[in-house]
């Protein structure tokens, strides 16, 4: 998915342009359809040519590109948080294919910000973290991952930290993500059904019992060296993002209590 709109400098409008296509859920749309990336190469071309037409756009009318990137450009072996001083090493084809998006928009435009984010969630995501409750609730059977940690970005925070880049208007990378020291998804599911009131049980898994073809990094929590000193406020704790979501989703849910 694709999301452009203008901010330039000749006739700006009220809104940055923001390319946001294929932010991470479990996987990419082609891995989910296919099972793997059992064409590497054709994902990877595809995916950063689509990416590049907004950077070309931005660059012909003289607009802020502000695009959104993940934590699976980093490979998972450090043990704390990742910073813009760690060196990228992704270990799948859509960590390489975001990685080389990141390098070709800011060889292309200089007006260009990267926001790297993970563990995304929010009212109408498809992903794990988005669909937890309302499968709770539905009495699916679901298995929690034990042994990925991340940090959780609570989709509305995260659009607030990208407007407030915008009018920053100062290229870079940035690392977005909700406070906290992150967590698995075991930890995020259960602290959800705490929440939540409901008395679903999960069953605990690890990565390689789930056997999924895509290899994912099993630490990508990040953290930026840039916020502090731009004065931008810390965004909420992931507990405090959840428990607002869980809320807006007890409300628009009735089977969830």
């Amino acid at each position: 998915m694709i999301s452009t709109f203008g901010w330039g400098r000749r006739e700006p409008t009220s809104k940055p342009p923001v390319n946001c296509s294929g932010c991470h859920g479990e996987g990419t749309a082609y891995e989910r359809r296919r099972g793997g990336p059992r064409n590497a190469e054709l994902e990877e071309d595809v995916s950063v040519r689509v990416r590049s037409r907004p950077v070309e756009d931005c660059r012909e009318v003289d607009a802020l590109l502000i695009t959104i990137s993940t934590d699976y450009v980093f490979d998972g072996t450090k043990q704390g948080f990742y910073t813009q001083r760690d060196q990228p090493n992704p270990i799948s084809v859509y960590g390489r294919s975001k990685l080389e998006g990141e390098r070709r928009a800011q060889a292309t435009w200089a007006r260009t910000v990267i926001v790297r984010s993970g563990y995304i969630f929010g009212a109408g995501g498809k992903n794990f973290l988005s669909t937890l409750l309302p499968r709770l609730a539905r009495q699916e059977p679901l298995k929690a991952i034990s042994d990925m940690v991340g940090t959780p970005t609570y989709a509305p925070d995260l659009a607030r930290r990208l407007r407030e880049l915008a009018v920053l208007d100062l290229p870079g990378i940035f690392h977005v993500v909700n406070a906290g020291d992150g967590a698995s998804f075991e930890t995020f599911a259960r602290t959800a059904v705490e929440m939540a009131g409901t008395s679903a049980s999960l069953e605990t898994v690890s990565l390689a019992d789930l056997a999924r073809p895509a290899p994912r990094p099993h630490n990508s929590r990040l953290r930026c060296l840039w916020s502090e000193a731009l004065r931008l406020a810390p965004l909420p704790h992931w507990t405090e993002a959840l428990h607002t979501f869980v809320n807006l989703q007890s409300g628009s849910h009735s089977a969830v209590v």
